[in-house]
């Protein structure tokens, strides 16, 4: 039982975007409320659409009634059981403990019979009911009855707890849209977004989401981007501009043109990022899982045996060490560890996700707080990505820029866009053997004349000077004779160099791997402050350079990847932590990388580290926390020096505490 925590607990943030497909929210927009009244969505009561699962999965199973059912449990239960304590009188007072004992758990001494017949034996509702039942045999009324009471209490708090978490994560998928305008015969009429196809125009009016990701064709407004991006400055957009699923209108109406189907879109990435994160546990979920599989029958046996073997040895009283056995048995429940951990994993995950960092599970989590090493892409990742042409070097400046522009007309990398921009149209029929080289350049025929395009590697064997200058230099070649070059300078984001000061104060090594020249690539690495780069790296190479990389780093500690372009995929997969730059990025990058950032501030990697250690701080503090109390107060009832009060304590109130110490992780 307790192996099926931290699935519960995960399935928190995603259970109301499974409940609400479920119920067909997003597929009929227009029976929304009717249908949602009739399923019991809206008040998170109804069983089908199970929206009270017990969050802490020791079997508590506080969904099988209404939370306020339970509370009417406990509050009966404990005016019952301060009757019995104030009564004193047998056998009345008896009675009334028995009483207040089947209000408050009969539920547990049920579910603990039923999972004795299904094989799960050491879970929660066995310890209690044995613990509390065992207090019974031994005289110890007010013990028994104040084990359920307080364990009630506090799994409901916790409750409470995992319910805060859940509400704070489900924010996020309030960017999920429930439907779609478009216009039809004059009329506007609502469809669910999967319905809509590319090139189709959508309106989006003030206030609502934007259900898809698009291009505006007309109108001028302000978008938040905050549930993406984390960013609270609303966004200027008019025609041209590209709008993102999931932002919401702030201003006036768009009309926009749908570019990616429903499933491609931004909002549809997003969820699925999030709902995948539950899937991939951190080393310390892990470990928390084998610790309970080994933990808690190894301490059943140690209470058998605390039970037994000393009044034996001693020729003591049984009753005594039999109810410092029970008190060992209610200590030794490691429910505050079981459910913390994953707890904090998912409160950190969730907390980086309003930040506009996606976090694909808790052991990238984990290991972006064990950063050794970062290597960056340069180009849209440092850098803009926005070039232009700068200087232009040859005898006839038109013809070199023209044979440039001629020979990059069928490539789409930012570069050849740049030059093109800068020359104008473009007579296609000129064009012939067009042949692309990655990492190098381009090989064209323009009227019959062979023309190269590229870096110095692609005109080999032709004397080529060594042009010393800043920026992403475009050696052009005709006939296999040297014409001149073309000077595409990109600026550096503003956020860069605060990235880098604050990786090297924190010891972070950094490094920068580029397919630029070599000035090029020095120019930005000295005025970023990077220690260490290499440059004129084809894709091939940069999986080699950053296998280098990873090879060098020392123990458990990690190397983490940023980049943006569809390049970047296969080192991104092959770091231990691969970071893609969500706003500008590749969709190829963006499957391959592990965390997501939804701007391209590349300072959102402090941020994200900030939030690793966190949340890695309040996981260790409550493994020590939990361990520590319980192992003091498991001693102390083995010397008789503890009561079935403390033992509550270290049980329930441990648990409490560490859940809501978790939950610092949302902030």
């Amino acid at each position: 039982m307790f192996n099926d925590l931290e699935g519960n607990i995960m399935e928190k943030g995603t259970e109301l975007h499974k409940e609400h497909e479920h119920c067909g929210g997003a597929h009929n927009p227009e029976h929304n409320d009717d249908h949602h009244s009739h399923c019991g969505c809206h008040a998170h009561e109804d069983a089908c659409c199970s929206c009270h699962d017990h969050g802490c999965g020791c079997g508590c199973d506080h969904g099988e009634e209404n939370g306020r059912v339970m509370l009417a449990r406990i509050i009966v239960g404990a005016a019952i059981f301060a009757a019995a304590l104030i009564l004193k009188r047998e056998p009345l007072s008896t009675i009334l403990f028995v009483s207040a004992y089947i209000i408050l758990g009969y539920d547990i001494v049920l579910r603990a019979v039923k999972n004795l017949f299904k094989g799960h034996v050491f879970d929660e509702n066995f310890l209690m009911a044995v613990a509390s039942i065992g207090a019974f045999i031994v005289g110890e009324h007010p013990e028994a009855v104040a084990v359920m009471l307080f364990y009630q209490i506090g799994e409901s708090l916790q409750d409470m707890a995992v319910e805060k978490s859940r509400k704070s994560i489900t924010e996020l998928m309030d960017i999920r849209p429930d439907y779609a305008n478009i216009e039809t015969d004059g009329q506007i009429k609502r469809i669910s977004p999967d319905e809509v196809s590319i090139g189709d125009i959508i309106i989006v009016k003030n206030g609502e989401k934007i259900p898809l990701d698009g291009v505006v064709v007309s109108g001028e407004s302000y978008l938040d981007t905050s549930a993406l991006t984390g960013e609270s400055v609303p966004r200027a957009v008019r025609a041209d501009d590209e709008a993102l699923s999931g932002s919401i209108n702030t201003g006036s109406p768009l009309r926009i043109r749908v570019t990616k189907a429903y499933h491609d879109s931004t909002v549809s990435k997003i969820l699925e990022m999030v709902e995948s994160a539950q899937g991939k546990k951190a080393k310390s979920e892990k470990f928390i899982t084998a610790f309970a599989r080994i933990y808690t029958p190894i301490v059943v046996c140690l209470a058998a045996l605390l039970m037994f073997i000393p009044p034996l040895a001693l020729h003591d009283e049984f009753s005594k060490w039999i109810y410092r056995g029970l008190i060992f048995l209610v200590v030794s429940c490691p429910c505050a560890l079981v459910v913390s951990i994953p707890l904090g994993f998912f409160a950190g995950i969730g907390c980086a996700s309003r930040n506009g960092i996606l976090v694909k599970g808790g052991n990238y989590l984990e290991a972006l707080s064990k950063l050794e090493s970062v290597v960056f892409d340069k180009t849209g990742t440092l850098t803009k990505g926005e070039f232009r042409v700068s200087r232009i070097c040859g005898a006839d400046e038109k013809e070199l820029l023209k044979l440039a522009a001629y020979a990059e007309y069928y490539s789409n990398h930012p570069i050849a866009v740049s030059i093109k921009s800068a020359y104008g149209e473009i007579d296609k029929d000129e064009i012939s053997d067009y042949t692309e080289y990655s990492g190098m350049g381009i090989s064209a025929k323009i009227n019959g004349h062979e023309v190269l395009a590229g870096n110095a590697k692609l005109l080999k064997g032709i004397d080529v000077p060594d042009a010393a200058e800043s920026g992403s230099v475009v050696y052009v070649a005709q006939d296999g004779k040297y014409m001149g070059y073309i000077v595409i300078s990109d600026e550096i984001k503003p956020d860069s160099r605060l990235t880098i000061e604050g990786l090297n104060a924190a010891g972070v090594s950094t490094i920068m791997l580029t397919g630029d020249a070599e000035k090029s690539a020095a120019d930005v690495a000295g005025r970023l402050g990077i220690r260490e780069y290499h440059a004129q790296l084809l894709p091939q190479d940069k999986v080699a350079k950053t296998e280098e990389i990873i090879s060098r780093k020392s123990g458990n500690r990690t190397c983490a990847f940023v980049g943006d372009g569809i390049n970047d995929a296969p080192v991104l997969s092959l770091a231990d932590i691969g970071v893609a730059m969500g706003g500008l990025g590749a969709d190829s990058a963006i499957e391959a990388a592990d965390i997501v950032l939804m701007t391209d501030e590349p300072s959102k990697l402090l941020k994200g580290i900030k939030i690793s250690k966190k949340t890695m701080g309040i996981i260790k503090q409550n493994i020590a926390f939990a361990l520590g109390i319980k192992a003091l107060v498991m001693v102390m009832s083995a010397l008789g020096l503890s009561t079935m009060w403390m033992a509550i304590f270290a049980d329930v109130g441990v648990a409490l505490l560490a859940v809501l110490n978790a939950l610092r992780a949302l902030r």
